[in-house]
């Protein structure tokens, strides 16, 4: 929702922009004074769309995931020493036109069942999880047709993340719950 309230900001500050910059040429050329209320408004949409994107893009949590309408996927997945267990979830978006996106949630049953996402993205045809070793959680996410869009990695649970677009990775909201993050094309952030 708040992306939507930023682009529709975006598209209003940029018309008042160029509503601006052909009343400052008008002006030049007339030699005369332009609005300062068309200025205000044009600097605080500006300001607002500066605003809506800094805290989308440094201020992300998995906490957005729409965890109403969401449905099943793999799992639960119990680590060979039963400490953990993944539980994959598919969140529709956009309608008949979108699309499903994937989260993989891992419960720490040693740790009074706490739950932290570990990884997120665009699901592919092939989605399947299983267990390496007591820590670390292989997640296939490949679409065979399209090797680019290959999102399959292995995560050790307890340090690693994924995030397809890389929300989580430059989050400063997040930056302590990993050692490592993942994003889209296989690049970490440390």
């Amino acid at each position: 929702m708040l992306v939507l309230v930023g682009i529709f900001l975006f598209l209003i500050t940029v018309i008042l922009f160029l509503v601006l910059c052909v009343n400052i040429i008008i002006s030049l050329l007339k030699k005369k004074s332009f609005s300062r209320k068309l200025l205000i408004v044009t600097i605080v949409g500006a300001i607002l769309v500066t605003i809506i994107f800094i805290y989308t893009q440094y201020f992300f949590t998995f906490n957005s995931i729409d965890r109403e309408s969401f449905q099943r996927g793999p799992g639960p997945i119990k680590s060979p020493t039963d400490r953990y267990s993944a539980n994959a979830y598919y969140e529709l978006y956009g309608g008949a036109a979108g699309g499903v996106n994937v989260w993989v949630e891992i419960t720490d049953h040693n740790n009074n069942n706490e739950r932290k996402t570990i990884y997120y993205s665009d699901v592919n045809t092939q989605f399947n999880m299983k267990w390496t070793d007591k820590n670390t959680l292989f997640i296939k996410n490949e679409e065979p047709e399209y090797p680019e869009s290959n999102k399959t990695i292995s995560l050790n649970v307890e340090t690693e993340i994924y995030h397809e677009w890389g929300l989580a990775c430059q989050s400063l909201l997040m930056i302590n719950q990993y050692k490592t993050c993942y994003q889209g094309s296989g690049l970490s952030i440390k």
